[in-house]
């Protein structure tokens, strides 16, 4: 996958200084574009957004890229669509970044042929926490979201009973309890919605490896379609 870096919003570039911190409401971000992007001018691509962990805040985009769909991308591996990876300031959490990360899809989707039916999230940990509040800002927004080892802090799940969720987490997990995905799953199902749920036992807070290796993973995220205007020359 060929791979950039940009900054959102984009006409704050200048604003945004290599080692010192990201400015507020400014994200750095990488785009992942596949191989066969340009092979066809006319096809519209799913796009991923990841959100990464606390860890890997800071100034340095490429440290956003340490886990996850960035790092097989960044390792060889071909994904069938754009991923883009933001990276969270140090003195800063994704849920305090919904808006900015709103404005972000919406700059990429305008630079790139993104199909609008087919955007999802997924994050681990404080992206897990992201991935969660984004979806119930911004419901009607995506086509499914698969957050990992995260939570929710006084907030409903009830906006997103429509949307297609599949969450994961360890039961030995002490950073981060099951019991707060557990909670959030469960009123999920008191809602009739669509939601999977995979607990790894025995495993502690990094239940992310084994979710972003298995292919199954991706093949369930483009499985979904939210409900728009029809979108000709979708990648599949």
């Amino acid at each position: 996958m060929r791979r950039s870096r940009h900054i959102t919003p984009v006409l704050r570039s200048s604003d945004v200084r290599d080692g010192e911190p990201t400015p507020a409401d400014t994200l750095r971000y990488l785009v992942h574009l596949p191989d066969g992007y340009d092979a066809d001018p006319s096809r519209l691509w799913p796009l991923v957004l990841f959100l990464h962990g606390a860890g890997e805040r800071g100034s340095d985009v490429d440290l956003a890229a340490v886990h996850g769909p960035p790092k097989l991308a960044d390792d060889g591996h071909e994904f069938p669509f754009v991923l883009v990876t933001p990276q969270c300031d140090e003195s800063s959490q994704w849920v305090a970044e919904l808006s900015t990360l709103s404005a972000l899809l919406d700059e990429v989707s305008a630079a790139h042929r993104i199909d609008p039916s087919r955007i999802s999230v997924t994050g681990l940990s404080m992206g897990g926490f992201g991935t969660w509040s984004l979806a119930i800002r911004y419901p009607d927004r995506f086509a499914a979201i698969a957050p990992i080892c995260g939570g929710l802090w006084m907030q409903s799940a009830a906006p997103i009973r429509s949307l297609p969720v599949w969450a994961f987490h360890g039961d030995a997990d002490d950073v981060v309890p099951i019991s707060a995905t557990e909670q959030i799953v469960t009123e999920l199902r008191s809602l009739d919605a669509d939601v999977r749920f995979t607990r790894y036992a025995g495993v502690g807070h990094d239940s992310w490896t084994e979710t972003y290796d298995n292919p199954e993973f991706y093949d369930w995220l483009l499985s979904h379609r939210r409900n728009c205007h029809d979108a000709e020359g979708t990648a599949r």
